[in-house]
């Protein structure tokens, strides 16, 4: 028999989890706000602006773990690659900003160096924001379908897939280093000044796209949490752990795998078109393979197929690299690959599988 709606949202959790959940949402969409406007600046507990945005990209960089959990977590399909998709929505709304910065007869200095003097044809979409907001999802998500349906209908799995999702973001990034592409290059797109009209160097440009982060992920969160706990994500859990009895009993993991895929990818290039209007930049930095791998540690850190789990460990990861990054520059990559060592060793749940566990010693 088939459950309302309504209690069905309601089992995602229990009455302690959304307890939990709606005091979290609470102090991202409420306390951070308060202590950035109505606390006064001279103040203890006074947040500047500079720190709003920086959480607000934390917020972005956290749907991204959240993506990759739906698709290694749940799914067991490590991608290495899930850089690609976010950069392709960031360059997605980095090409609309562009766009809106120059005035109608004027183009960037990388569009000249190509001996044109109007927009390249690819370029005619991102004049619009609406075909923009469409395209930071459609782009990454078509990009995921076609590359997804190859490999997984070629049975493409394990350490193998994991490869060829590294070649892939490595082969867009050589791509986009190219000045000919008509994407800025090396150096990418930068220079935003303003979306729908408003300025992105106010304060209440800023706060807006914190909040916009902040709803976007809690509504992602409870998107990935109905569709794990659905009767889809129980044969995505089953694909995880035995693909080939899942096939015998009749379902077709290829349509399973490349839904779940092709919707993570999307999730990401939302993530990056969020992030780019608060970084200021676009460039192809973001599809080196470096930056998938790191995305990778944020879920294994946290804890695999909690989806919880990979918030908090795309917080820790990103808050740690912020203070690293200040205060010891040098040190960071090290920081990071003897964090990635010693969670595999002592803590293959993540963080959330240790506060399982002493929570399990507890009741005993």
């Amino acid at each position: 028999m088939r459950q309302p709606m309504i209690m069905r949202l309601a089992g995602l959790h229990s009455p302690r989890g959304w307890l939990l959940f709606l005091l979290l949402s609470a102090a991202v969409l409420l306390l951070v706000p308060v202590l950035n406007r109505v606390v006064p600046p001279d103040s203890f507990f006074y947040m500047p602006n500079w720190m709003v945005t920086l959480l607000g990209r934390f917020l972005c960089l956290a749907l991204v773990a959240l993506a990759l959990d739906l698709i290694w977590g749940y799914t067991g399909i490590l991608s290495l690659g899930h850089g690609a998709f976010f950069a392709v929505g960031g360059y997605a709304m980095g090409m609309h900003l562009t766009r809106n910065t120059y005035e109608e007869g004027s183009v960037p200095n990388f569009i000249q160096f190509l001996g044109m003097s109007d927009w390249p044809w690819f370029w005619a979409p991102f004049e619009y924001f609406w075909a923009t907001a469409l395209l930071v999802v459609l782009a990454p998500g078509l990009l995921a379908l076609v590359f997804g349906f190859l490999a997984f209908r070629s049975r493409v799995r394990g350490v193998y897939f994991a490869i060829i999702t590294q070649a892939l973001t490595f082969a867009l990034m050589l791509l986009f280093f190219r000045t000919e592409t008509g994407l800025g290059g090396d150096t990418g797109l930068t220079n935003f000044q303003e979306v729908l009209g408003f300025s992105l160097r106010s304060n209440d440009a800023r706060l807006t796209l914190y909040l916009l982060s902040g709803v976007v992920l809690i509504l992602a969160y409870l998107l990935c949490r109905f569709i794990v706990t659905s009767k889809l994500g129980r044969v995505l859990t089953a694909i995880r752990d035995a693909e080939s009895r899942v096939r015998f009993t009749g379902y077709n993991p290829l349509r399973y795998k490349l839904f779940v895929w092709t919707f993570s990818a999307m999730l990401c290039g939302l993530a990056g078109a969020l992030y780019v209007p608060q970084t200021g930049v676009i460039n192809p930095g973001e599809m080196a393979p470096a930056v998938s791998i790191e995305m990778a540690v944020w879920v294994a850190l946290g804890g695999r197929g909690t989806l919880v789990g990979a918030l908090a460990g795309a917080g820790i990861v990103n808050g740690a690299k912020s203070w690293f990054t200040a205060a010891y520059p040098e040190l960071w990559l090290f920081f990071l690959g003897a964090l990635f060592i010693l969670v595999t060793l002592f803590l293959p749940r993540g963080v959330v599988g240790l506060f399982d566990r002493l929570r399990k010693e507890k009741r005993s």
